[in-house]
Parts: structure tokens; sequence; C-alpha cells
């Protein structure tokens, strides 16, 4: 009886063992394919902005990543439809910034007295 169970937490363990490797790799398999995306997008990018605006851009990525990545987002839709023209400028970069970005609350504090 003491076999049967030996035998029972051996298959136990190598099944979970099994399920961790086909996890790591789905889960590298991911990674992959998560640079893969960031890399057409990177190349997109190049093709589209001029050296201050891809400045611009990364600046923004750093102080407001979730805001860059949706302006990235819409620059690389607008240059896969056929929408973009030229390579857009420091300036024009700048204008859709501030079309894009939300407009922010101001808030009047008035103390009775």
């Amino acid at each position: 009886m003491a076999d049967d169970e030996l035998a029972e937490l051996r298959k136990r363990r190598m099944a979970q063992m099994q399920q961790q490797t086909a996890d790591q790799q789905q889960m590298q398999e991911e990674i992959e394919r998560q640079k893969q995306a960031e890399a057409q997008i990177h190349m997109i990018l190049m093709q589209v902005l001029e050296p201050e605006a891809r400045e611009r851009l990364n600046t923004v990525k750093l102080t407001r990543p979730e805001f860059a990545r949706a302006v990235e987002q819409q620059l690389v839709l607008l240059a896969q439809s056929g929408r973009l023209k030229e390579k857009i400028t420091d300036d024009q970069l700048r204008a859709l910034l501030q079309q894009i970005q939300p407009a922010k609350r101001e808030f009047n504090i008035r103390r009775k007295g």
C-alpha cells in the first residue's frame, strides 16, 4: 500500500512539473509576441515621426506611460490606414497631444467665514 501511495505522489508531482513547464513556455511565447509588437510599433513610429517629435513622445512616455501608449496606438492606426501623408513634426505632435489630453478639472475652494 505504501508503494501505491508513493507511486501516486510521484505521478502527481510529475504532472505538476509538466504543467509548470507548459505555463513557462506560454509565458515565454507571450513575452516574445509583446516584444515583436513593440518592435513593429517602434518601426512605424520611426517612419511617421520626425526626430524631435519622437523625443517629445519618449519624454511623455517617461511621465505618463498610459497616455503615451494611447497616442502611439493612434499614430500607428493613422499610419496603417494611410491617413498620414508626411512625417509628423514636433509642433504637430504637440498640437495632437493637447487635443487628446483629457481636460483638467479646476477646483475652486471657498472658505466661508
